[in-house]
């Protein structure tokens, strides 16, 4: 299910998604999890990496003067884990994200982060389109409610899972963190 020696890729987990303007969110449980499995992928010694969305949109609360750029503490990359600082939704567009795991050797990456309908979302999709062996920890991710075009207000439960189910056999495996902590745990003992 988890490939050895997959790379954990953390997507924007950061304080601006804290500010009151993105409304309502679900899986107040996502960071705790995300802390969760960089513990274990530490404990591997299996490779992390870390994409970071720098706005270049005004007034944005990820803008890079604003202190909701900074990645939340349960979150922050330690030293030689790789940053990769976007402005667009995927990880790969405009970063060295592609070369950094083909240099690297690696095919297989998990991805957690924030949101689930956006840059989770993007690059998971992005990343099975290129190639990579792809899972999203469905646990390891959450979102905000949503207005659709039509003003009808999408409660952030059923985004999440329909997003999640747009990916799932399609671009990506989507999975449960216990299944993906079950596999670390084997490998270590």
């Amino acid at each position: 299910m988890v490939p050895h020696g997959a790379a954990l890729l953390v997507i924007d987990v950061q304080k601006g998604f804290d500010t009151p303007g993105w409304g309502r969110r679900n899986n107040p449980e996502a960071e705790s999890v995300i802390a969760s499995l960089l513990e274990a992928w530490r404990a591997a010694d299996w490779p992390v990496v870390h994409a970071q969305h720098v706005s270049v949109e005004p007034g944005s609360a990820l803008g890079p003067e604003q202190p909701g750029v900074e990645i939340k503490p349960e979150a922050e990359p330690r030293e030689g884990e790789p940053l990769f600082q976007k402005s667009v939704n995927s990880a790969f567009i405009g970063t060295g994200l592609e070369e950094h795991l083909r240099s690297s050797g690696i095919e297989s990456l998990v991805v957690v982060g924030l949101t689930t309908n956006h840059c989770v979302s993007t690059t998971a999709r992005m990343a099975g389109n290129l190639g990579f062996t792809t899972l999203v920890v469905e646990d390891a991710t959450a979102t905000f409610d949503r207005a659709g075009p039509d003003g009808v207000l999408h409660p952030a439960e059923l985004v999440h899972a329909v997003s999640l189910a747009n990916l799932h056999e399609e671009f990506a495996a989507v999975v449960h963190s216990s299944e993906v902590l079950s596999v670390l745990k084997r490998t270590a003992d």
